[in-house]
């Protein structure tokens, strides 16, 4: 797994799905943004420009790994506000950045807007990703559908959209995946936090009910690129 080994062109963006759960590092043209970095060694990440927090549980928030890659790469850290707290003592207090819904931040420029999520966690929110591109990807953590979702498909329908599709999250399914579809109308679905059956059956629905939208299954740490 590196990103480094692939530069984007313009309107590409390059990605790997890291781990089991939400996991995903995200290479545009200029800049690196790491979401959710849990259940994996700092060290496979040589360059990173920000990591983007969505919630504080355990499977998307690892303070450890946050620490040693700040610490290394002097990156920028959005969070949501729980997350956030817990990381102002070692993340440099110009390089923090809490994101509550609707907060929107520029790296150069790519910007990242903090969106909705509907998941049992305290202060959990979701991104949205414009490249210098302008190609957007919707990060949507392990959230469930919610009905901010299609004000994001209305409002600028996504590129990419990360979807949830199984467990450990409680309440997600294939189904549940292909909802957001729905709201979201984007030209590319890759599900994860999932089983390879779950992620597979999600991809079939999104055939049947939407053929102009591309179920793209990855593997973890397979690097791979839109369009």
């Amino acid at each position: 797994m590196s990103l480094e080994a692939v530069t984007p062109r313009k309107g590409e963006v390059a990605f790997v799905w890291f781990n089991g759960y939400s996991g995903v590092a995200i290479r545009t043209p200029t800049k690196t943004l790491v979401i959710d970095p849990a259940d994996v060694d700092s060290e496979v990440f040589r360059t990173v420009d920000a990591i983007l927090i969505t919630h504080e549980h355990y499977d998307h928030l690892d303070e450890d790994v946050v620490q040693k890659l700040h610490k290394r790469t002097h990156c920028l850290v959005a969070a949501d506000s729980t997350s956030a707290k817990r990381l102002k003592d070692f993340v440099t207090g110009d390089k923090l950045f809490e994101m509550p819904v609707g907060k929107e931040i520029k790296l150069g420029d790519v910007s990242v807007r903090a969106e909705g999520y509907k998941h049992p966690a305290a202060t959990p929110v979701s991104y949205l990703i414009t490249t210098e591109d302008g190609v957007k990807v919707y990060h949507t953590g392990d959230s469930l559908p919610h009905p901010d979702m299609k004000q994001v498909g209305e409002r600028s329908p996504p590129d990419v959209v990360f979807c949830t599709v199984g467990m450990p999250a409680p309440g997600a399914s294939p189904q549940s995946g292909l909802e957001i579809v729905r709201m979201v109308k984007p030209k590319v679905a890759v599900p994860y936090h999932a089983s390879y059956v779950e992620r597979k059956r999600f991809s079939e629905l999104v055939a049947k009910e939407f053929p102009n939208v591309k179920g793209m299954v990855v593997e973890q740490n397979e690097l791979a690129k839109y369009p």
